[in-house]
């Protein structure tokens, strides 16, 4: 039986995270979520189940409302970056859930690594 887009999305974003879990016990998780319309990322503790910080093509500031593209990611990433360093955070670990590493979501990294945050 053929398993539809959506649980394949889940079972890979369950074994991607299980895996980083495991390697990388200590550090915060630099989460992203991707949808049709925008893109954001999370900085968060697990340790303490808090988010340290964060950053969403829906802030006006960003001036991307509504965008999800590979510029709007890389300023995204950039903005999480030079949070991530106000909140004393110098190294993550890249969640990148079940998306595939490609496009919007290397952009995103890129630019964070660009940013000084060490994933």
């Amino acid at each position: 039986m053929a398993n539809s887009k959506r649980q394949l999305f889940l079972k890979r974003r369950l074994r991607v995270r299980n895996k980083l879990r495991r390697v990388n016990a200590g550090r915060p998780r630099l989460s992203v979520h991707r949808s049709n319309k925008n893109i954001s990322v999370q900085l968060i503790d697990d340790v303490n189940g808090v988010t340290l910080a964060a950053a969403s093509t829906l802030e006006k500031d960003l001036g991307m409302v509504g965008k999800n593209n590979v510029e709007a990611a890389t300023k995204v990433g950039a903005a999480i970056a030079e949070r991530a360093m106000k909140a004393g955070v110098t190294e993550a670990y890249f969640d990148r859930g079940g998306f595939l590493f490609h496009g919007k979501v290397k952009a995103l990294a890129d630019a964070a690594r660009e940013g000084g945050l060490k994933i």
